[in-house]
């Protein structure tokens, strides 16, 4: 996996092809989008560490671009830098104003906005924004998007990977940190499709919560459930996969078989 996935929102080709190869180079992930309607779907279905956002673009304007996304629970929290031609005060204080994390002006020294790039990242993550292993937040945002939606109908499903631990174990905490990015991936997924407009997926101490407004959730948690379910093979090598778990401390007193990871539900609560 990346070190980081990176969304830019620029319909320029040559400059879009330019930071693409460069930060590509860097081994980001980079996902791009030459429109701020296709940028905002990108980053509520893909979930970006960072947004570069172009003020100018063909649909909307990238202050437009930025509302909205600031406006939806699964973005608001993405670290977002303004990328524009326009060098006057009021429009940075505006990109500021609106929730942007930094505003350069082009042409830009394309180390520096590399640097711009990681400060922002590690900004969010230093404050405990963002979990560093699925990029979702944490800690104090999950909090505050529950206090935000009192008044409000909405449900709370808490989430963990049973057997994550015992997968750990055996295939190494860098194999576990991508099992729980591809959990938040998996999740993040079934909101989109179906879930409501402006639900939430946060990480608290290797448990996943989730703020939702749908009427019901038995089909979304049984979708969560089941595509992991159908994913999780792909985690295991063919002789553990095939025989439907790992065995831990084999050939010892304490040998044990734990089967294959899956997601269960902790709690559920209504509001």
């Amino acid at each position: 996996m990346p070190a980081y996935r990176l969304l830019l929102i620029e319909d320029d080709f040559d400059v879009a092809e330019m930071l693409i190869m460069y930060f590509q180079a860097q081994q980001y992930e980079v996902l791009h989008a030459d429109t701020g309607a296709a940028g905002i779907e990108i980053a509520r279905t893909r979930f970006p560490n960072l947004i570069l956002l172009d003020v100018m673009l063909p649909d909307m304007d990238g202050y437009d671009v930025c509302v909205n996304l600031r406006r939806r629970a699964l973005t608001k929290y993405i670290p977002t830098l303004f990328l524009t031609q326009i060098d006057e005060r009021s429009s940075k204080v505006k990109g500021l104003t609106l929730g942007a994390d930094d505003y350069i002006t082009k042409p830009f020294d394309i180390d520096e906005l590399r640097l711009r790039v990681e400060n922002a990242i590690k900004r969010a993550r230093r404050e405990n924004l963002n979990e560093p292993r699925t990029g979702l937040p944490t800690g104090e945002l999950v909090a505050e998007e529950r206090t935000r939606r009192q008044g409000t109908a909405f449900h709370e499903l808490r989430m963990s990977v049973e057997n994550f631990s015992a997968y750990a174990e055996v295939y190494s905490f860098m194999a576990a940190t991508e099992v729980l990015y591809h959990v938040g991936q998996v999740i993040r997924d079934v909101l989109a499709e179906s879930g409501a407009k402006d639900d939430f997926v946060g990480i608290v101490d290797d448990e996943f919560v989730i703020l939702t407004s749908v009427p019901t959730l038995a089909g979304l948690q049984t979708q969560i459930e089941q595509r992991f379910e159908a994913q999780v093979k792909a985690f295991y090598n063919f002789i553990d996969a095939d025989k439907g778990g790992v065995t831990l401390h084999p050939g010892t007193s304490n040998e044990r078989f734990v089967p294959l990871m899956r997601l269960t539900r902790n709690e559920t609560i209504q509001k």
